[in-house]
């Protein structure tokens, strides 16, 4: 027994004939973090989601599938893991062309396979794919990457988000390639090679903005000025900068905001609910939900610190730096700092391929914390 690591129900002696299928482990300074930002999470929706029990049920329902993802993900060996991640990728790029040929279509976007029993957005899957693909494809290989290995990990990051990007779905493909970015970085590239990098997506963003919808092409322009069209385009990030300020620095009290109960402020449930917390817990609640996020990813990085291969120490590393690239974008988007994208606040946003999607990844996690105690004399 240690202190951030718990074995229930396993004697030691037991320990290296069955770390798969033994007792139950558990990083409990992780766990905590997870379980009070989730608490938090449906306090808060409790009220976005106007008091709706029957939403509340199926968001409850959400949370305990992804927990149970978290605990099941998080029994299985770091090796088995990197053993089966080319299979994982694979299965979810055939997922994403599956969705393009046969994919549900909502709100404008073809993004979800529905199953019958269940609707998911594969794309979701590659959040975690793309960072194991590239980790796995480091393990065996110096580091770091050689200029010639640049164009394999590139074609692993981006092969999945420009086929994303035809849903379309801009904000996902971000975050995935992100995450693949942020894998590569810390494998160790050169300072020439991450300069080149910025020039050449400084470059490339006149191309980019050809291929751009006109929608995605409206947020955009609206993030530079949205006063522009306040009632149209605009109408969203202006409603929510007046929910963050109305709220002050201790906020209007719980299920006393206004923006949201009067309905001014759209998408209140799920990409605008960092607005709903400002309304109502005010600046104080929302330093608290910060800093849970950076309690965690803090968590997160200790893990990859302390990572006993290649594999798990690139693979850690991306998955905290990444969750935290998922709350700044959030964040930065509900307070008019980034263009609106479409990510949800991670934990706390209403919806569930993405809930299990984060507790998949923190469960790989503590698998890495706690496949390092189970091999420590």
């Amino acid at each position: 027994m240690s202190l951030g690591t718990i074995e229930l129900g396993r004697h030691p002696a037991a320990v290296l004939r069955a770390p798969r299928f033994g007792g139950v482990v558990v990083d409990l300074p992780l766990l905590a973090i997870l379980l009070a930002i989730c608490t938090f999470g449906l306090i808060v929706l409790y009220s976005a989601l106007e008091q709706n029990n029957a939403l509340m049920a199926r968001q409850g329902i959400r949370l305990a599938i992804a927990l149970l993802t978290f605990f099941v993900v998080a029994q299985i060996p770091p090796r088995i893991l990197r053993m089966w991640t080319p299979w994982f990728f694979g299965g979810g790029v055939g997922l994403l062309l599956l969705v393009m040929v046969n994919g549900d279509i909502g709100k404008g976007a073809q993004r979800w396979l529905d199953l019958g029993v269940i609707r998911f957005q594969p794309s979701e899957i590659m959040k975690l794919a793309v960072p194991m693909m590239v980790a796995r494809y480091m393990h065996e290989r110096a580091l770091p990457p050689k200029f010639s290995q640049l164009f394999v990990l590139l074609f692993i990051v981006f092969l999945p988000a420009m086929i994303i990007v035809r849903q379309p779905d801009l904000g996902t493909a971000l975050l995935i390639i992100a995450a693949g970015g942020i894998t590569i970085l810390l494998a160790g590239v050169s300072l020439r090679v991450i300069v080149a990098c910025g020039v050449l997506t400084v470059s490339s963003a006149p191309l980019l903005w050809y291929f751009m919808r006109d929608y995605q092409r409206a947020r955009v322009m609206t993030f530079l000025n949205p006063e522009s069209d306040p009632l149209g385009a605009g109408y969203n990030i202006i409603q929510s900068k007046i929910a963050l300020g109305s709220g002050g620095l201790f906020g209007k009290g719980w299920l006393n905001g206004t923006q949201a109960h009067l309905e001014f402020l759209p998408e209140r449930s799920t990409d605008f609910v960092f607005a709903v917390m400002g309304e109502e817990f005010g600046l104080l609640g929302l330093l608290l939900l910060l800093g849970l996020y950076l309690a965690l990813v803090g968590r997160g990085l200790f893990i990859a610190m302390h990572a006993q291969d290649t594999f798990t120490r690139l693979l850690a590393g991306s998955l905290s730096l990444t969750f935290f690239f998922y709350v700044f974008i959030n964040a930065g988007m509900v307070c008019g700092l980034l263009p609106i994208v479409g990510v949800p606040l991670p934990f706390i946003s209403a919806g569930g391929t993405s809930m299990v999607t984060l507790m998949a990844g923190f469960g790989i996690l503590v698998a890495i914390h706690g496949n390092k105690k189970l091999l420590a004399p």
